[in-house]
């Protein structure tokens, strides 16, 4: 069978992670890897299986091998890429987000569009195999018209300092896998978002701007409420959880625990604790993610998760950050 040649740009604990799925897969052959600090790779399974490995970025731009490319850079830099590799007529697989400002991912997705390439983002949760079963009774008409959709997601602890002041906030950076992945279960655009939030957590992502605790309300366009709870930090592990509720019943998925084994006593009932954290959670989920965007190249086929998809939830996002910081609800059509 035909292997994608991916270059890597970025190794970084994602980059990592998406570096290992591919040398794993069937699909795909890992030709090199791009870094600024490479030392970390050394002695590792990436640097005996990787083509090669460099400092320079330019070199996995202009490898004419090179079908496809990760990027898995920090946000800031991600429209810089994106706009290389569609000038090199390279495939793109970008993390989430595209960029922190609106009319940067507009202008760069056409750019994309304008080069004829593929275009995947990494919202690796719509490829979670409890979270695509609720979708697919939502196709399917199993509950009904939609009435209600809630999102819990809760990190177990907060992230370093350094990654905050360049994380673009919560809700562009937490938050935006839930907007993705409540727009997906709707099946709907959205029309408008109130947020609250605050600091409830760290007083130093207040240092930053930025807010630790969330509630967001979210109404789309066909009459479906929904509801997003966020909090950087769950004392218990890693809160993962969806309902979808509608005319005709319900649908929720839990929380992955460590084990499923459930001791019951006669004072006490006891189970183990959620999953601690995204790479063990939605392992699973990364790896079926880019096996999608290889077929996809492999076979000119369509994908889950577009440049669009991306475009539209960091619209949600900044139009949560809005109505936290204005006290209001925000239309998404004031988001352009």
């Amino acid at each position: 069978m035909a292997k994608v040649k991916i270059g890597m740009i970025g190794a970084g604990r994602i980059g990592q992670l998406h570096a290992k799925n591919i040398i794993q897969s069937d699909m795909m052959e890992l030709k090199g890897i791009a870094d600024v600090y490479t030392d970390h790779l050394q002695g590792t399974e990436l640097e005996k299986r990787a083509g090669y490995i460099t400092n320079d970025p330019e070199e996995i731009l202009k490898d004419k091998e090179i079908e496809a490319i990760f990027i898995c850079t920090s946000t800031d830099t991600h429209v810089h890429y994106i706009e290389e590799c569609a000038r090199h007529g390279k495939h793109i697989f970008c993390e989430k987000p595209i960029s922190f400002k609106i009319e940067e991912t507009k202008s760069v997705l056409e750019a994309v569009k304008q080069a004829g390439v593929k275009f995947q983002v990494g919202f690796n949760r719509r490829y979670d195999k409890h979270f695509r079963q609720v979708k697919q009774l939502v196709e399917q008409g199993e509950l009904g018209e939609l009435h209600v959709i809630k999102i819990t997601s809760r990190d177990p602890g907060t992230p370093p300092e350094t990654y905050v002041k360049r994380s673009g906030g919560m809700f562009m950076d937490m938050t935006i896998h839930d907007f993705d992945m409540i727009r997906y279960l709707a099946g709907s655009e959205v029309k408008d978002i109130t947020a609250k939030a605050g600091n409830l957590v760290d007083p130093m992502f207040e240092k930053y701007g930025d807010v630790d605790t969330a509630i967001i309300t979210v109404t789309f366009e066909n009459g479906t409420l929904g509801v997003i709870d966020n909090s950087r930090q769950a004392v218990y592990g890693y809160d993962q959880r969806i309902e979808v509720f509608g005319s005709e019943g319900s649908a929720l998925a839990e929380n992955e625990l460590e084990t499923n084994v459930v001791v019951a006593k006669r004072d006490f009932v006891r189970c183990a604790q959620p999953k601690h954290f995204f790479l063990d959670r939605y392992q699973d989920a990364f790896v079926d993610e880019i096996n999608e965007f290889a077929t996809a190249i492999l076979t000119d086929c369509a994908f889950t998760c577009t440049g669009e998809d991306g475009w539209k939830a960091e619209q949600m996002a900044k139009a949560a950050k809005i109505s936290y910081e204005e006290n209001r609800t925000v239309r998404i059509e004031e988001i352009v």
